[in-house]
């Protein structure tokens, strides 16, 4: 696909990984015992990690989403990029607290999923922020 095709697309899902930032975040506000309950027990102060994360996601899911200036869109890009590295732990500690439940608790259909798209939710971030262009720039310049 070429760059220029590909906007669009780039366009369409940085509003949708936007969205899906802004809905998180606003469930870390109001609702932070589901959060603190896959919280890793060496993160200090849980609590506040769970209330700024979702601050976090709110303001990188409102600098993404907008038009006026590329080089925030970049940084928030980066930062949302950098968030979900982060918060990988949490997945990982939630994904064995389900797995020692009785009941399974949300499954592997859940938690297998959720783990492998995580690489892809960094690359979105990054790709959709204009962060990186890979794979969609020409692998040669024109001669």
């Amino acid at each position: 696909m070429k760059p220029r095709m590909a906007e669009p697309i780039r366009s369409w899902l940085r509003r949708m990984l936007a969205l899906l930032y802004a809905l998180a975040g606003i469930a870390h506000l109001d609702q932070p015992h589901s959060f603190l309950s896959i919280t890793p027990d060496w993160v200090p102060q849980a609590e506040r990690v769970v209330f700024w994360t979702g601050f976090a996601e709110i303001a990188g899911a409102a600098a993404l989403a907008q038009s006026f200036s590329p080089r925030l869109r970049r940084f928030a890009g980066a930062g949302l990029a950098a968030y979900a590295i982060c918060v990988f732990p949490a997945n990982l500690q939630h994904f064995a607290m389900d797995m020692e439940r009785s009941d399974g608790g949300l499954g592997l259909a859940y938690h297998v999923p959720r783990m492998a798209l995580q690489p892809l939710l960094v690359w979105l971030a990054l790709w959709t922020a204009e962060v990186i262009d890979w794979p969609m720039r020409a692998c040669c310049p024109p001669p």
